[in-house]
C-alpha cells in the first residue's frame, strides 16, 4: 500500500510513571510496544523505561531545546500512516514539559491525537494533600528567577482555588 492510500497515523500522549514503575497503564504499555516512534524528552531516561518493561522502540528526542525543529519530522510519519507516541520523562506530556508545539501542530495538520491517561504529579499532590478539589489552580514552575518568583506568587496571593506549583528541589526553600 502506498503513502497516498494510507490514513494518517495517530499522536499518542502517553503518562509514564512518576515514580513506581508498576503505575504504568496497560493501555500505555500496549501502546508504547506497537507505535512506529516513540518521541521523548529524554531517549536516555525513556530508553530505560521502555527495557525495564521488556519493549524496544524506536526513539527520538524531543524536548523543550528541540522540538520546534521536531515537529514536521513527527508531523510527516504521522502523515505517513505511522503512530507515534509522545512521553516525557515522567508524569503526562505538556504539563510543565514539551510537547505543546509538536500537539497544536499535528491538532493543526488534521491528524489525530489521543490521550493514554495515567499519572500526573499535579493530579497525584492535591488527591493526597487534605485541601479543597473542587477548583484547583495549576500554575506549573514558577520564574526561576526571585524577583519574578516573588511578583508571581504576589499576584496568586489573592486566589481562592487550590493552587498546584511546581518548583525545582534546589529553589524550593527560596520558594
Amino acid at each position: 500500500m502506498n503513502n497516498a492510500s494510507r490514513p494518517a497515523g495517530t499522536l499518542f500522549i502517553v503518562a509514564t510513571p512518576i515514580g513506581n514503575i508498576d503505575d504504568i497503564s496497560l493501555r500505555a504499555r500496549t501502546v508504547l510496544g506497537q507505535v512506529a516512534l516513540v518521541a521523548a524528552e529524554d531517549t536516555r531516561h525513556t530508553g530505560s523505561l521502555l527495557a525495564r518493561l521488556g519493549l524496544q522502540c524506536r526513539l527520538l528526542s524531543c524536548h523543550e531545546h528541540n522540538e520546534a525543529g521536531r515537529v514536521a519530522q513527527i508531523i510527516e510519519r504521522l502523515q505517513a500512516g505511522d503512530d507515534v507516541a509522545l512521553v516525557s520523562d515522567a508524569g503526562t506530556p505538556l504539563l510543565s514539559d514539551p510537547g505543546f508545539r509538536l500537539v497544536a501542530a499535528t491538532v493543526a495538520a488534521g491528524v489525530r491525537v489521543s490521550p493514554i491517561p495515567g499519572c500526573s504529579a499535579a493530579i497525584a499532590a492535591v488527591s493526597a494533600a487534605g485541601l479543597p478539589t473542587d477548583r484547583i489552580l495549576f500554575e506549573g514552575f514558577l520564574p526561576a528567577t526571585g524577583s519574578k518568583r516573588r511578583t508571581r506568587l504576589a499576584a496568586l496571593k489573592a486566589r481562592t482555588e487550590t493552587l498546584v506549583l511546581y518548583e525545582s528541589a534546589q529553589r524550593i526553600q527560596a520558594s
